[in-house]
């Protein structure tokens, strides 16, 4: 790929870091206010049993999962440490400072990711994650998936998109950078609607976007509306078309930090060409190439 069509995440950690990074998965014991009673019960729509982590070692402790990882050759010498499943800031100030000190136990781990609802960011939180970001660059990712209050509903997501835009906020005035989830193929939504989440975007004061495609597995809500056949996933060529047009449409200083998702094949019901992140992403940049898109070229600034 010669032509950047869009501001890739690779290059924005090797400026960050001034040398290669990856991330690892980490579960750091947390549940979820849309599955214990607080927000609601079942979790998103879209959900599995481990809350969006099929990678991650859960039974291990965060320290062990950080060393499993570092047990496997591997060519780079610095890593991300993500907190990836479920709500990652549900939990007191306390525990939190004390589960995200525990990723800093290797030298190698020069930062920390966590993934988390918007709804269980206050103050007292963020104050932790200030104080942790003294010690390494830390961002936060906040799950949106889309802006329509209708659709965010229908998936079970447990708040207003104003919450968001509240948590974003709150986070920035601590110097704390956001990276916002939007997943393409929700139910009643299509290129027009997921272009519409990317308008909601460019009024924030986020830093960085990840699109997924919404991929059905076994044991969910959503799975069990695709084999009644009330739900009917994206194609392939849909996606692909939506997922550039969005990234047109994006503010252009924005990091991608995915344009993907990674569904775990043993759970996968549908769609089956999501397996293939080479095809999809394959299928994006001859898309922006063939239509002379790159990012933020259909961006306005209001």
């Amino acid at each position: 790929m010669d032509k950047k069509y869009y501001n890739r995440l690779g290059d924005y950690l090797l400026e960050t870091f001034g040398e290669k990074v990856k991330k690892i998965p980490i579960d750091g014991g947390f549940t979820c206010p849309n599955r214990d009673g607080k927000c609601g019960w079942g979790g998103c729509i879209f959900c599995g049993e481990k809350g969006s982590g099929e990678q991650t070692c859960g039974w291990l402790s965060i320290e062990k999962q950080i060393e499993k990882f570092f047990s496997t050759p591997k060519r780079l010498k610095g890593f991300i440490a993500y907190f990836q499943n479920f709500t990652n800031t549900y939990a007191p100030p306390k525990v939190l400072e004390e589960r995200f000190s525990k990723a800093l136990c290797d030298e190698r781990v020069k930062g920390i990711a966590i993934a988390t609802r918007p709804d269980c960011i206050d103050e007292d939180i963020v104050k932790v994650l200030a104080k942790i970001k003294k010690r390494c660059p830390l961002w936060v990712e906040l799950g949106l998936q889309t802006s329509n209050d209708k659709v965010a509903e229908k998936i079970n997501r447990g708040y207003k998109s104003e919450v968001f835009v509240k948590s974003v906020d709150l986070l920035s005035s601590y110097g704390i950078d956001t990276v916002a989830h939007i997943m393409i193929g929700l139910p009643e939504e299509g290129e027009k609607e997921a272009i519409e989440t990317v308008e909601f975007l460019n009024k924030t004061k986020i830093k960085g976007v990840k699109i997924h495609s919404l991929y059905v597995l076994e044991d969910t809500v959503l799975g069990d509306w695709f084999k009644k056949g009330l739900y009917t996933p994206l194609s392939l060529e849909d996606y692909v078309k939506a997922t550039a047009l969005c990234l047109s449409h994006l503010r252009p200083d924005i990091v991608i930090h995915r344009i993907t998702g990674d569904a775990p094949k043993d759970k996968l019901l549908a769609p089956l060409w999501n397996t293939d992140k080479n095809l999809m992403i394959g299928g994006i940049i001859r898309f922006m190439r063939d239509n002379n898109l790159i990012q933020g070229c259909n961006y306005k600034n209001s």
